[in-house]
């Protein structure tokens, strides 16, 4: 086997914008999961789905409202808040304190309005009716919200949530996967005959007999009375050692 890499194949376009397109959308539905889901849950909030245009533009129909319970003494003037309709009734208002004001008895209360009304909710809002205050919103997210219903909302939202963080374990562990692979084969190509001992290495063609003497031990014979001139030793015979050389067929 020779060391000689082999060459590497460019990736095509279409590969490289699909693999970007599919870390974006990873990446989007990570962040969806964890606004929708996550954070709501781990901070005890509800969601709502904004209905009417009484918060428009900043909260238009359709934006997912994220509120989280808040000691009713830390809401103020300014705190967009959702409050039940009548206490105890599933009917709620999301909008903004204007005023906050006590009843005769010496009861708090705030006075609300929506953003894009122009009067002042009828009705001033008790402790007893408030929800909580506005976390965050998602526009248009509450639309799906909508269609999926309220029954279904918090059952599609924790199926979603696992969905989604199984797509992205898959997508992970596929990248981990091809990223292996294609190291490995990198290694292969570059591997030489010194990172493995089992493979003999190629000595290219057969070695003439000067460079293939090289590499044999030199046998030593005895002749008697030749004339090819080598230096005689200083034995009384009169014999010399000739060295000669034996070699290899390759």
């Amino acid at each position: 086997m020779s060391g000689r890499r082999k060459a590497e194949v460019p990736a095509s376009p279409l590969s490289v914008i699909g693999t970007g397109v599919s870390y974006i959308a990873l990446c989007l539905a990570a962040l969806a999961a964890l606004a929708l889901v996550v954070v709501p849950m781990v901070t005890g909030s509800q969601t709502y789905s904004v209905l009417t245009s009484s918060m428009a533009p900043k909260y238009a129909p359709g934006t997912f409202l994220v509120v989280k319970p808040v000691p009713f003494e830390e809401l103020g003037i300014g705190d967009v808040i959702t409050y039940q309709i009548e206490s105890g009734s599933p009917a709620v208002i999301t909008h903004r304190i204007t005023a906050i004001g006590a009843e005769q008895s010496g009861e708090k209360v705030f006075t609300t309005k929506g953003d894009n009304n122009d009067v002042e909710d009828e009705l001033p809002v008790r402790e007893v009716q408030v929800k909580g205050k506005l976390f965050y919103a998602v526009p248009f997210v509450g639309f799906i919200a909508n269609g999926l219903g309220n029954s279904d909302r918090g059952a599609m939202a924790q199926w979603g949530a696992v969905a989604l963080m199984g797509y992205g374990v898959i997508v992970l562990v596929r990248g981990a996967l091809a990223k292996k692979r294609n190291d490995g084969e990198t290694g292969d190509d570059n591997r030489n005959t010194d990172d493995d001992p089992f493979v003999f290495p190629d000595l290219g063609p057969a070695l003439v007999e000067s460079e293939q003497s090289d590499f044999d031990d030199p046998i030593l014979t005895d002749c008697d009375g030749c004339d090819h001139g080598h230096a005689r030793d200083n034995t009384s015979t009169g014999r010399h050692r000739v060295e000669t050389r034996k070699y290899t067929t390759v």
